[in-house]
């Protein structure tokens, strides 16, 4: 009893060392995964460098200077509406015009070609009517040498027929030359009408002419600021301007308070969302028709204080 006594304490030994053994390599490999979680952590943490993209607003960037550049494109674009409205409807008018000439030219053309078509009929049926008076002169010498009333009836009857070829054939040129009487008069109609368009075209197109001259190189200018001042602003932005612009009728998305009301649609504008418009802390846009609004001093107008 003595000696299992002492080898099962023998035993119990290297178990009890394994034991800690294994409790000790667990605390030395938890020590360096402990590092690493701190060390991923800790570069989690670190904020990202952004990438340079298009059309991209640096942070530094405050909302007083994209307010200002956007109110600067407002300008641009503004100006250049407005040369193009001096235009009026002149462009659609030349268009319109060289559409309808392309269709009077089209239509004098099928005309034309239809009475070279009934030209053809007639020429046809002329020579049809020469060659049944050719036959009818043969059955006539062939009805002088028949032998029986069998041969003589046969060629009657082929005379008969060739008869009435030469009648249809007459009448189908009476309808060929009354169908081309009637397309020559339509002809003539077309005509007239194209060689008046075309002539309205060529006045309407000196007249556009004379106003892109006198217009072509400050609208060119003017581009040319819009497209540099749209590459300084953000591509998000950007976007809801020109969405702002297609959807208003005047083409004015930015927009200054005017006689506390917005200077797009006229609807007052409360106080204290006016001061916000004032401190410039972020972009804030009219609650009615969702233009872009401005104050008074950004958009260059000198505010007068009334008197108390």
């Amino acid at each position: 009893m003595i000696k299992a006594k002492v080898k099962a304490k023998e035993s119990a030994k290297p178990v009890a060392n394994s034991k800690e053994e294994k409790t000790k390599a667990k605390k030395v490999e938890a020590k360096p995964a402990k590092k690493e979680t701190a060390k991923n952590q800790l570069d989690y943490a670190e904020p990202a460098k952004p990438k340079a993209k298009h059309k991209d607003i640096s942070p530094d960037v405050t909302i007083e200077e994209r307010l200002k550049a956007l109110f600067n494109l407002q300008q641009i674009d503004t100006a250049i509406d407005k040369i193009r409205i001096v235009r009026g409807e002149l462009p659609l008018e030349v268009q319109d015009l060289e559409d309808e000439i392309v269709g009077l030219e089209t239509r004098v053309k099928n005309y034309t070609d239809e009475v070279n078509v009934f030209e053809d009929t007639i020429v046809q049926k002329k020579q049809q009517m020469k060659d049944s008076l050719a036959l009818i002169k043969k059955y006539e010498e062939q009805q002088n040498k028949v032998r029986n009333n069998r041969e003589f009836d046969s060629l009657t009857k082929e005379i008969e027929f060739q008869n009435l070829e030469i009648q249809l054939s007459e009448k189908r040129i009476k309808e060929a030359k009354a169908n081309i009487a009637a397309k020559n008069e339509f002809v003539e109609k077309a005509q007239t009408e194209l060689d008046d368009r075309k002539a309205d075209l060529k006045h309407k197109k000196a007249e556009l002419d004379d106003i892109i001259k006198e217009t072509e190189k400050e609208e060119k200018s003017l581009v040319k600021e819009s497209v540099k001042a749209e590459e300084v602003m953000d591509e998000r932005l950007l976007t809801a301007y020109k969405r702002l612009r297609s959807n208003a009728r005047n083409g004015l998305a930015v927009v200054n308070i005017s006689r506390d009301a917005c200077g797009g649609c006229f609807n007052n504008i409360p106080p204290q969302r006016q001061m916000d418009i004032r401190m410039r802390k972020k972009i804030i846009v009219c609650e009615y028709c969702g233009r872009i609004l401005v104050d008074q001093e950004l958009a260059g107008i000198e505010v007068v204080e009334e008197e108390a």
